[in-house]
């Protein structure tokens, strides 16, 4: 039964993570050494010591969380695992497909850390601080949203940023044109309209500032095509293709992350297991709740690395 490997996004970091990978093997931790070379600073004791609050800054955040992924990757595969051989599929929600592309060989690791700082740093650059904003909408049909984003953005910008299954869609974009929208969305029968603590409206057209500056970042790295296809954000198509996978890329900062879609796309692509491989579990918690047929797992401490390796044997 085929297998698809896919990489948490931001708001899965914690402090601490990855720390028992780093210590259980050795090529896990020369992961998170070749990612503080890659920036130039020691973003390993950050990840592991703290404090929070510098952790969750979205330019550390998104490096952080990739590298945590690449420990996961390094441990499997240190232990016998062949990706090539046993993972149909890669995928990645936002900052994960950066993950995802790194794991299969697109880019290095050391240029995956640089291209998420810039991203990072781009993408909070792009709007003035309180200018923008990001709402969870829960319990309302797609169709709603997207009208209460068209009636409440008028000349501003708000729309789905992402589409996360279970019910749970995220709007995205300037501030007023959120709040209209979260309210207009409650009179519409939302179970719940939550204004979300973030940094930047992102995957809104409000980024088009950072994918230019995303679009020049990737010209300057030299891409592989990956030796595992890798579904796409913004199109929920897989591709080899390392021109194709680069526009995607571009595209992603101002798409929809169309999460639901691509469980969906997996399991009627055979996909029958899918494992969540970093920090965290909202992956595969998601996904459990958009297929119940596909089983899940998650892989980002030692434990899980012996489970995953057991199961995939």
């Amino acid at each position: 039964m085929a297998v698809a490997f896919t990489f948490p996004g931001q708001g899965s970091q914690a402090v601490g993570m990855g720390k028992d990978l780093a210590d259980a093997f050795p090529e896990s931790r020369n992961i998170f050494e070749e990612v503080d070379e890659a920036l130039g600073e020691n973003l390993s004791k950050l990840i592991w010591e703290g404090p929070e609050e510098r952790l969750t800054l979205t330019a550390n955040a998104q490096p952080a969380l990739m590298a945590v992924s690449l420990a996961a990757i390094r441990a499997l595969e240190s232990r016998g695992l062949s990706l090539r051989d046993k993972v149909a599929y890669v995928a990645g929600h936002s900052l994960g497909e950066y993950s995802a592309l790194a794991a299969a060989g697109f880019v290095s690791v050391a240029d995956a850390a640089r291209l998420l700082r810039i991203r990072g740093n781009a993408m909070q650059a792009a709007v003035p601080a309180g200018e923008g904003a990001m709402a969870a909408i829960i319990g309302l049909e797609q169709a709603d949203v997207e009208d209460a984003c068209a009636e409440a953005a008028k000349d501003s910008v708000c729309q789905i940023a992402n589409d996360n299954g279970g019910s749970q869609l995220v709007i995205s974009g300037a501030s007023a044109a959120v709040e209209l929208a979260a309210r207009l969305c409650m009179e519409k029968g939302a179970k719940r309209a939550l204004m979300l603590q973030v940094s930047a409206p992102f995957h809104s057209a409000l980024m088009a500032p950072a994918a230019e500056v995303m679009r020049e970042a990737l010209g300057d790295v030299t891409k592989n095509a990956p030796f595992v296809p890798v579904v796409s954000n913004v199109s929920v198509t897989p591709s080899s293709d390392p021109d194709a996978i680069a526009r995607r890329l571009v595209e992603q900062v101002t798409g929809r992350v169309r999460g639901r879609e691509t469980v969906e796309w997996c399991g009627a692509n055979g996909i029958a297991t899918l494992y969540e491989v970093g920090a965290g579990k909202v992956l595969s918690g998601l996904a459990r709740r958009i297929n119940r047929d596909m089983a899940t797992g998650a892989v980002g401490t030692p434990a899980d690395v012996d489970a995953a390796l057991a199961a995939l044997a």
